[in-house]
């Protein structure tokens, strides 16, 4: 039999193993403390189901809708921008609804990248930066991130120079799943005129925009004023307004990698159930408290997690965006590498984590938590952390 070309090309994924560990655990009635996935936790803002409730109602919404998303979500997405960063869109031809980023990356490689091409990502990273590469045919070259490292941007340009053929695409996200490093819109700057200098195509996935703590806020790609010359930025409804399961994303920015995508996803579906792009809508341009509480619930359960993981001995920085807490694993079992400690936290803390090798290259000496789970939850974690770990005091 004929190998699956795409199939053949993607690796085992790292996250089942530790997934179905967990899945066992709880089949034997153990309580497993789940940090492993980011998937949020609450219910999505009362307001937002009740439209998507109304709408629902109506029989006209239950036709095939379009696939780049109905006029007033793409006029809503370029309101919504242009209220946060001041960015003018065109919402005819520089903007796209999308089944959420993952389905947007992955569909917008297919129509940009073919065998032979090359694209850079950061790594580690969030695996469908790399694998929509991959499974479109091209080769990933990937840029370290991480304080060891060194800077990011000279990272780049020193893997850019010693590749061949010359990378056609930078793929980045900033705030960073898995890492939380962020950035300045200075950087962008360097960014879009080292693109602008290479031709290289930029790709920005901006689903933690909202997810922002201690003062900080996170630039938005498209504020650099030659930025829509060159790329294009995604963002998601997923975890500012506690929709992962709705599926709704948008990608925003240059018009012919709008085009572009406007044109493969024309062939591949017919967009996103209409009822939930009009309580899309009502998100974007409806009140915005709900978001504020959202980024607080966060904040006040990254302090709760690391806060606890200092007090037990094992060092962790707080990030200063996403819901995740990127922690280097202790000294005295960094060798097991991260899938085994992941392994490890699970059997005797009951905790699950995200092993940091299934984020690529530069991964593995890290495990990612996700804060999906509520205060109580995660001082448990901690405790059981001590347990397994033996590094200090947990107790409060």
């Amino acid at each position: 039999m004929t190998p699956f070309y795409r199939i053949e090309r993607l690796p085992h994924y790292v996250f089942a193993q530790v997934q179905s560990l967990k899945l066992e655990a709880r089949q034997r009635g153990e309580d497993i403390i789940d940090l492993g996935m980011g998937n949020p936790d609450q219910p999505t803002p009362s307001h937002i189901v009740d439209k998507l409730t109304e709408a629902a109602g109506n029989g006209r919404n239950h036709r095939y809708s379009a696939s780049r998303g109905i006029t007033k979500l793409r006029h809503a997405i370029c309101g919504w921008y242009k209220r946060n960063y001041d960015v003018d869109l065109d919402p005819e031809t520089e903007a796209i609804a999308t089944l959420g980023v993952k389905e947007g990356l992955a569909h917008l490689a297919l129509a940009m990248v073919g065998p032979g091409d090359v694209v850079l990502t950061p790594t580690p990273t969030y695996p469908i930066h790399m694998y929509s590469v991959i499974i479109a045919g091209g080769e990933v070259r990937g840029v370290e991130l991480n304080p060891a490292a060194g800077d990011f941007f000279e990272n780049l340009t020193r893997v850019y120079r010693q590749t061949q053929p010359r990378p056609k695409i930078l793929i980045m996200s900033f705030p960073h799943n898995p890492t939380t490093s962020v950035v300045d819109l200075e950087f962008f700057k360097k960014i879009v005129a080292f693109a602008l200098e290479n031709e290289v195509w930029l790709v920005h996935d901006l689903a933690y925009a909202d997810l922002v703590f201690d003062g900080y806020r996170a630039p938005s790609l498209l504020q650099v004023p030659e930025a829509k010359q060159v790329g294009v930025e995604f963002y998601s409804l997923s975890k500012s307004y506690n929709m992962p399961g709705w599926r709704v994303g948008f990608c925003v920015g240059n018009q012919e990698m709008i085009g572009a995508l406007t044109k493969i996803k024309s062939y591949l579906d017919y967009g996103m159930f209409q009822p939930i792009q009009i309580a899309s809508i009502i998100a974007l341009n409806g009140p915005q408290e709900c978001v504020g509480d959202i980024v607080e619930r966060y904040k006040r359960r990254r302090n709760s997690l690391v806060d606890g993981l200092n007090r037990i001995g094992w060092e962790v920085d707080y990030p200063r965006a996403t819901m995740f807490v990127w922690a280097r694993i202790p000294p005295a079992f960094r060798g097991l590498g991260s899938l085994e400690f992941s392994k490890l936290l699970l059997r005797e803390a009951k905790v699950a984590a995200s092993p940091g090798i299934g984020f690529g290259e530069g991964g593995d000496e890290y495990v990612r938590f996700a804060l999906v789970e509520n205060e109580h939850r995660i001082y448990q974690a901690v405790r059981g952390m001590k347990h397994a770990l033996k590094l200090g005091d947990a107790s409060r």
